[in-house]
C-alpha cells in the first residue's frame, strides 16, 4: 500500500485519534483526582504519544491532499456553515498552542516541578479537551453529515 492509497483514509484515523486522545485527557484527569499519580503520568504521556502520531498523520494529509484541505460545501445553508468555521476557526487556533502547552506541562511534571505543572495544567488540560472533541465535531461535519454532494 502506498501513500495515495493511504490518504482517503486519514480523516477518519484522525477522527479516531482525536476520539482516543479524549478519552485520555478525560482519564487522566480521573486519574489525577483520585492521586493515583503514576496511572496519571501514564496516560497522559500515551495521550500525548496518540497526539503526535495525529500530528504526523494530518500533516501527511494534508501535505498530499489536492488543495492542501478539503472544502466544506455550500449546501447546508449559511447558519451551518457559519457554526463550522467558527469551530474550525477555534480549533485550528487552540491546535496551534496545544504542543507547547502539552510539551512544557509534561516537563514540568516529569521534572517534579508540581505547582508549575498545576499551574499550567489548569490552561493546558481544558484546551487540549475542547481542541480534541471539537477535532471530531469538526470530522463529523465535513466527512459525515455533509459530505459532497455528487
Amino acid at each position: 500500500m502506498n501513500v495515495s492509497e493511504i490518504v482517503p483514509l486519514l480523516p477518519h484515523i484522525n477522527a479516531s485519534l482525536n476520539v482516543l486522545a479524549t478519552l485520555l485527557l478525560v482519564l487522566g484527569f480521573v486519574l489525577i483526582k483520585r492521586r493515583q499519580e503514576v496511572a496519571h503520568k501514564n496516560v497522559m504521556l500515551a495521550c500525548f504519544g496518540v497526539s503526535a502520531i495525529f500530528l504526523i498523520s494530518y500533516l501527511t494529509y494534508h501535505f498530499n491532499i489536492e488543495g492542501g484541505s478539503k472544502k466544506f460545501p455550500t449546501y447546508p445553508g449559511d447558519a451551518i456553515r457559519y457554526t463550522y468555521y467558527l469551530i474550525l476557526l477555534t480549533h485550528v487556533v487552540l491546535a496551534a498552542a496545544v504542543p507547547f502547552l502539552a510539551v512544557i506541562t509534561i516537563w514540568l511534571g516529569l521534572t517534579n516541578r508540581r505547582a508549575a505543572h498545576l499551574r499550567l495544567a489548569k490552561w493546558t488540560f481544558p484546551i487540549w479537551l475542547y481542541v480534541s472533541i471539537t477535532g471530531v465535531v469538526v470530522y463529523v461535519m465535513l466527512y459525515q453529515l455533509y459530505p459532497p454532494q455528487a
